[in-house]
């Protein structure tokens, strides 16, 4: 068995909604036509991020974004390792998708292999115009040819150390840590 011990901070609460406000505009600017934007946010912090990151798109852009959740547990190829009986939460995605851009937001792009899922279960949901990624941090060592689009922060990382986002609506915290992976004897 293996437990995680924090390195460091990487980001406060302050920086995160910083970075968000950031991601925001950089979104809307590269928006060919802002009203086709929407988000849909990973479950579990993906979602929380993806709900600030349209709050703060619809400032930036002048009009609502709609915004969803995408629940991508059935559509991992880790199922197993999940455990006997995973917590399937439903997506939520209230509107239309077809011919939408898409912006699908994440917390952390690692091997690709969540993106990958969700592209799977969005693509279940419709067919929209385009998909880019967005994420608070990359953290490189992937597996697959997936990039995002937009970054919050870039972050070199070994394969030891884990990237952990909390967020307070899950964790009653909000701050970005760098953690490492230690064995319990």
């Amino acid at each position: 068995m293996s437990l995680t011990r924090t390195k460091s901070q990487l980001i406060s609460g302050s920086e995160i909604d910083r970075t968000l406000v950031r991601l925001a505009h950089e979104v809307v600017e590269k928006a060919a036509e802002s009203e086709r934007l929407t988000v849909i946010g990973i479950q579990r912090r993906g979602a929380v991020l993806g709900d600030r990151l349209a709050a703060k798109m619809a400032t930036v852009a002048g009009h609502p974004v709609p915004v969803g959740t995408l629940n991508i547990t059935l559509y991992r190829d880790d199922l197993t390792t999940l455990g006997a009986n995973p917590i399937v939460r439903g997506s939520d995605i209230p509107y239309a998708i077809d011919q939408k851009d898409v912006i699908l937001v994440d917390d952390v792009l690692y091997t690709g292999r969540t993106t990958l899922s969700a592209l799977t279960a969005l693509y279940g949901q419709g067919h929209p115009a385009s998909v880019q990624l967005c994420v608070l941090i990359d953290r490189g060592h992937r597996t697959l040819p997936i990039e995002a689009r937009f970054v919050g922060k870039l972050v070199e990382t070994t394969e030891q150390e884990v990237i952990e986002v909390k967020v307070d609506s899950i964790d009653d915290e909000e701050r970005v840590i760098v953690a490492e992976t230690v064995s319990s004897a």
